[in-house]
């Protein structure tokens, strides 16, 4: 593909030399340009690609791609100077892999809690209704069956585009992903074409990042305000920020609620811990999900699944086949009548919602033993607001390690336990190492008791020190239980 064709819609600054060459490839990662390929350089948070353009060069790139001043000039080399190496980055990517998403039906969901949920049980959906469908999402990629590992929640430009359209060659009508504040901000999505968007809810998470909820508010919104008035805009009407999403955008407005009017209203007819009884728009059925905050997931997807066109009837009838996805609220029971939880809560609002959902099913009869951390190197804020809310609708807690990443656990479960005062401590425990921490909690546990342990969820490895070493809640819990 000639230059000039990628940097159609660009907001190119200034060109110097040959301003048309063939190109091979296009890379942000400077380490994987190839002879004649273009080198995007991205500002990125913790690394800057303008550092690397010569390295680039030295591996052959052709062209190189920036917003910032580089300290380089070779002959036979076209550099461009745009406003917006990011916002490029995505445009070029669509365009060189064939606008994929314009040739699918791509629908995009974003929110602090219930991304993962939604996006998972819309490929679920649309797979039973007959079509070939594809799922970007934090636990696995998917192309009509066939899964590929995830590294991020929202992939960078260049492998979200190739993988679209991997969809497309195999034939996928549809695809989902989770849209990340990150990506969001980063531009990574730029220039892709959506079908419709879906808000969940917002509540303090990645803050080491945004720094304000402001700023992590108006990461959100971007996604709306950016939606094609082709799209639908489908928002939680019970989430504050629900409707400031709409504020904005050219899409089609759309709303979902459990407390009041909306498109997609939900009632909850009983709970327990197989499922919950509820009505949608007036029509009931019996899911095989736990929780308030999971009712709203399933109303997303309903909603979703009709503003896409599907018959309400049918949508229904394989919603009530659904099962939850790995690692959110999983249930495994124990020969001695108590029950683990494993869940993914790993920001303040989703520990409460997933313990309230515990209460409402036990309703005073057992106990709840908690067994939570917090992930080093992310938001430290969030660390004593967890800790009181494990308490406080918790009869134990252990407070443990998570990933500690590049903090030493004892210092985060130190930062966790501030957060409580004597009294709280009393009911707390603090064990480091979590595969003890949840022996512990087994151990505590009588018949008709909970034991929820949060913060993992479906991930198979503990990250310390920049390596990954396996460890999976399920697992741990199961060999406990069978031995």
């Amino acid at each position: 593909m000639k230059l000039q064709d990628l940097l159609k819609n660009i907001d190119v600054v200034e060109i110097k030399g040959n301003d048309n060459p063939e190109i091979s490839g296009i890379f942000t990662d400077s380490r994987k340009s190839v002879v004649n390929s273009v080198f995007i350089a991205l500002k990125g948070v913790q690394v800057d690609g303008h550092q690397y353009v010569n390295n680039a060069l030295e591996l052959g790139a052709k062209a190189i791609i920036y917003q910032d001043k580089i300290d380089t000039s070779k002959d036979g080399i076209t550099y461009v100077k745009v406003k917006d190496s990011a916002d490029a980055a995505g445009k070029i990517a669509t365009h060189w892999y064939e606008d994929p998403s314009t040739k699918l039906k791509l629908v995009g969901v974003t929110g602090t809690n219930g991304k993962t949920t939604t996006a998972t049980l819309l490929y679920e959906m649309f797979r039973k209704l007959g079509y070939k469908v594809g799922l970007l999402s934090t636990v696995a990629n998917y192309i009509d069956g066939v899964a590929f590992h995830a590294t991020h929640t929202t992939p960078d430009p260049i492998s979200l585009n190739e993988m679209l359209k991997k969809m497309v060659d195999e034939g996928c009508e549809y695809a989902f992903m989770e849209v990340s504040s990150h990506a969001i901000h980063q531009k990574r999505i730029s220039g892709l074409k959506f079908e419709g968007g879906i808000f969940t809810n917002i509540t303090q998470d990645h803050l080491d990042y945004h720094k304000t909820m402001e700023e992590y508010l108006k990461a959100k919104k971007a996604f709306f305000d950016n939606l094609p008035d082709t799209a639908f805009a489908l928002t939680n009407a019970d989430d504050k920020s629900g409707l400031v999403m709409l504020q904005n955008t050219k899409a089609k407005k759309y709303t979902y609620s459990v407390r009041s009017l909306a498109d997609f209203k939900a009632k909850i007819i009983e709970k327990h811990f197989d499922g919950t009884a509820v009505e949608f728009n007036g029509k009931e059925l019996q899911v095989q999900f736990v929780g308030v905050f999971n009712v709203y997931n399933l109303l997303a997807v309903y909603g979703a699944t009709i503003l896409l066109h599907q018959d309400p009837d049918q949508a229904l009838l394989i919603l009530s086949t659904l099962k939850p996805v790995a690692g959110r609220f999983e249930t495994i029971r124990s020969s001695d009548d108590f029950t683990a939880i494993v869940d993914y809560a790993h920001t303040p609002d989703a520990l409460t919602n997933v313990l309230e959902a515990i209460h409402e099913v036990l309703d005073g009869n057992g106990r709840v033993i908690t067994v939570v951390g917090c992930g080093g190197n992310r938001d430290k804020t969030k660390r004593p607001i967890m800790a009181r809310e494990a308490v406080r609708l918790s009869d134990q807690v252990i407070l443990t390690s998570d990933n500690p990443r590049f903090e030493e656990p004892q210092a985060i479960i130190n930062d966790m336990a501030d957060g409580l005062n004597s009294q709280q401590m009393k009911k707390t425990l603090l064990i480091v190492e979590r595969e003890q921490a949840i022996k512990t909690a087994c151990t505590l546990a009588k018949a008709g008791d909970v034991i929820l342990i949060a913060g993992k969820g479906h991930e198979d490895y503990q990250d310390v020190k920049g390596v990954k070493h396996h460890f999976d809640d399920r697992e741990i819990v199961r060999n406990i239980f069978n031995n």
